[in-house]
């Protein structure tokens, strides 16, 4: 197995980058890696954080090896529990396992290690989780409760009949029924079942269901169980067959991947208008001969359709559409079509800094949603598994976000003027055009951005909208 290792000369804890560097090598030596090479953040950097940007694009373009990022400890990743989080999560969806030299051999559980012990043990933090604690153990009710419970008498939790209803058929449909959990998505939806707040289900709304305890009448929270704290609206018998279906279906260990997709964020559904997700999928058979052959596939799927099932399959191959893109892209740009017109050289500047300062807003957004996943799995309200499926998928989301921020920034810096800026994205457009098969996913990623807002796809069609 081939390791990377991670140093941040600033991280404390862990002495000089040249005694990380040589722990680094002996920890190689010692478990039997292959040493790929190092990427580091100096004092310097200022929080920029150049390294681990460095390591993102080193990771992007290596998507079919299995890699190792070595670190002195999780905290490392870093300059405070909420940044090593989401840097944790970021290489984890890029296909990278992390280890720590000084931990457990759990990175998972040193993240939630460092989370908790973030404040002072005699801080307002640690009062307030002890009082909240001592309120889970009586089972009352703390935070928002569960779909099909409200919180009754005593604050405990009582059953919301119509809701309630609801639970017990998703686990017949499952149970009894044999139906999937995208299948039993599409049959609420299609009878017009709603969730709480008046929405779709999802395949992610109905797997919540299927794996919550709280259904079995035990309440959880900040690692207190407290069994029989309210009505059970399934049997522990039902229960434990769901548990062991659901793993059955589960694939096998290995870390889950979020793939890179170059159209994500800007590529639509042309019939209703919800975005389209990547999707990858590795099928085997076996020949007449009895060899045993694999493929792997690489899509885009309107999401309505992917996880509500109430959009039609549609469904376009990753490398075709992107082929598509490239061909529309030149002929717009050949046939004398391109950007239009450069505008008031104040106003454009302005738009571009207005930009900036709302992609700067979507990742603060977007550090809260991940800050809610880390506390609630910290104070035992989310699984391990769940917090992997959710903070991958933010961290996923932080990493587009930052890679739009650096393009607004260059933005800024390039800008001079209106007409300046528009004849530096028509050169982007045309080495976009020109070096496609040379330029690393990053470059690409970013030039698409620059000249693209959104990608409208149907079956035989796509319709581009180019940046103002």
């Amino acid at each position: 197995m081939r390791a990377i290792g991670y140093f941040r000369e600033s991280h404390e804890r862990t002495g000089s980058l040249a005694q990380q560097n040589k722990a680094f090598l002996d920890f190689c030596e010692r478990e039997g890696y292959e040493v790929a090479g190092t990427f580091v953040d100096t004092a310097a950097s200022n929080g920029h954080a150049p390294g681990f940007r460095q390591l993102v694009a080193y990771l992007r373009e290596r998507d079919k090896e299995f890699l190792i990022i070595v670190v002195a400890d999780v905290g490392a990743l870093g300059a405070d529990a909420r940044a090593a989080a989401r840097r944790f999560f970021q290489l984890q969806g890029l296909g990278a396992r992390v280890a720590s030299m000084s931990g457990t051999g759990d990175a998972t559980a040193e993240i939630m290690s460092a989370w908790t012990s973030r404040d002072d043990a005699g801080g307002i933090g640690a009062r307030v989780r002890a009082a909240m604690r001592k309120k889970a153990v009586k089972g009352e009710v703390l935070g928002r409760p569960p779909y099909a419970y409200r919180v009754g008498a005593r604050h405990r939790l009582e059953i919301v009949p119509e809701e309630a209803v609801v639970v017990r058929y998703i686990f017949r449909l499952y149970l009894q029924d044999q139906l999937g959990i995208r299948l039993i998505a599409r049959r609420l939806n299609q009878e017009g079942l709603k969730t709480r707040r008046g929405g779709n289900w999802s395949m992610v709304s109905i797997r919540d269901i299927l794996r919550n305890r709280v259904y079995l009448g035990t309440y959880s929270r900040f690692g207190v169980k407290v069994p029989g704290s309210h009505t059970a609206l399934v049997s522990s018998e039902d229960f434990r067959t769901v548990e062991e279906r659901l793993s059955a279906r589960r694939t096998g260990g290995g870390v889950r991947v979020t793939s890179q997709f170059l159209l994500s964020g800007i590529v639509q559904c042309g019939y209703c208008g919800n975005k389209l997700i990547g999707v990858s999928r590795k099928q085997s058979w076996q020949r007449r001969s009895g060899e045993r052959v694999s493929n792997s596939y690489r899509y885009y799927q309107c999401e309505s359709r992917t996880n509500q099932s109430v959009c039609d399959y549609h469904t376009r191959r990753a490398e075709d559409l992107e082929a598509s893109v490239r061909s529309a892209l030149a002929d717009l740009f050949s046939s004398g079509g391109g950007f239009p017109s450069a505008g008031d050289p104040d106003a454009v500047l302005a738009e571009v800094e207005r930009e900036r300062e709302r992609l700067r807003s979507r990742l603060r957004s977007i550090d809260r949603r991940l800050d809610r996943y880390v506390e609630a799995a910290a104070k035992g309200r989310l699984t391990q598994e769940k917090l992997h499926s959710l903070s991958l998928a933010a961290a996923a989301d932080r990493l587009a976000v930052e890679d739009a921020v650096e393009l607004a920034e260059r933005r800024v810096v390039v800008h001079v003027d209106a007409a300046g800026l528009r004849r530096q994205r028509r050169q982007s457009v045309a080495r976009l055009l020109d070096e496609w098969d040379a330029l690393a996913f990053a470059e690409r990623f970013l030039m698409l951005r620059e000249a693209l807002t959104r990608v409208t796809v149907t079956d035989t069609d796509l319709k581009l909208d180019l940046r103002p």
